[in-house]
């Protein structure tokens, strides 16, 4: 029997992320009833729900959703969107207002913030979902079949590099701001952490040897990995062989020196996420813990250079 569609809002509909969600909203035959973003640059609406409702003054949104609840097209999800800082308040919210939260990544900046988040699902009865792409992605899904499958002692040396170039914008916006963004590894690295504690196990140790505003690398010690891992917004830290191309970004994750490709699949991530929340196999709260406590602690490690196992890429800095 097929599901009544249910009904959606989006905050931060004006931002980068927004509109996979809002394909995803459509994909799953569901409904966008109303948006929220302080910018008005939302015009790719008119491709997917024309008929939506949008705001951008956040005290007429809360306005709108009490009365779309009261008159019976109640919000069912809130899917969220904003700067990273916001995404606590926004979670509430939603919860505060009857629906169910979808929230981008990271979910909070804090690991504090997600047991106040847990006693907020048990006070209100919804629950709060995080978009966890990665662990969706056919070939990470086949990468942990593989490591589970194998020694449970065996210990596998990584190399992670994720270097996406971004202009001088950046620094000037919220992502820029390490109290909004969370910094580097946050804004740009926690779904990879994530992805590979949920591969290669808990951490054991974790070391940073450079953390500035455009880069951060380090040293993570998993349960079954030993990871060298290197982020950076700084175009300059592509290698030459693929800056001479002008390719702006560079990604790759070798395990044993052999390559992971995962570049294609990404586009239809978010589709997929939303229809595994829609029949209750999302990713709640608890499933963010061990990346936020890891990334929460690199933004606040004091970095100790070029020691001990260092990611290649940094020998230069």
């Amino acid at each position: 029997m097929e599901q009544e569609p249910k009904n959606f809002t989006v905050i931060g509909i004006a931002g980068y992320i927004a509109v996979r969600h809002v394909k995803a909203i459509r994909e799953t035959h569901n409904n966008l009833v109303a948006a929220l973003d302080r910018f008005d640059c939302v015009g790719y609406l008119d491709n997917y729900f024309p008929d939506a409702d949008f705001f951008t003054e956040f005290e007429r949104f809360d306005r709108h959703v009490a009365k779309l609840n009261r008159t019976g097209t109640p919000v069912h999800y809130v899917s969220i969107c904003s700067p990273n800082y916001l995404h606590d308040s926004h979670i509430r919210f939603a919860l505060r207002n009857g629906a169910d939260a979808i929230c981008e990544k990271p979910l909070v900046l804090n690991p504090w913030n997600i047991d106040a988040l847990k006693d907020y699902e048990q006070e209100t009865g919804k629950s709060i979902f995080n978009i966890l792409q990665l662990r969706l992605h056919p070939a990470i899904i086949e990468l942990r079949n593989k490591i589970k499958a194998g020694p449970k002692d065996r210990i596998y040396d990584i190399d992670l590099s994720y270097i996406t170039s971004r202009g001088n914008w950046y620094h000037y916006s919220w992502k820029g701001d390490v109290e909004k963004s969370g910094g580097i590894a946050t804004n740009i690295g926690v779904h990879f952490f994530d992805m590979l504690i949920w591969i290669f196990g808990d951490v054991k140790e974790n070391i940073v040897q450079v953390l500035k505003h455009d880069k951060a690398a380090g040293y993570l010690e998993l349960e079954q990995a030993r990871v060298r891992w290197f982020l950076s917004i700084d175009f300059q830290d592509i290698p030459e062989q693929y800056k001479s191309k002008g390719q702006r970004t560079y990604r790759s994750i070798t395990v044993d020196g052999e390559e992971i490709e995962f570049s294609g699949g990404f586009t239809d991530l978010h589709t997929s996420s939303y229809q595994e929340i829609l029949v209750g196999r999302g990713f709640g709260v608890e499933s963010s813990r061990k990346s936020i406590q890891t990334v929460y602690t690199i933004r606040n490690a004091t970095p100790v250079g070029l020691k001990g196992e260092y990611h290649p890429l940094i020998k230069n800095l």
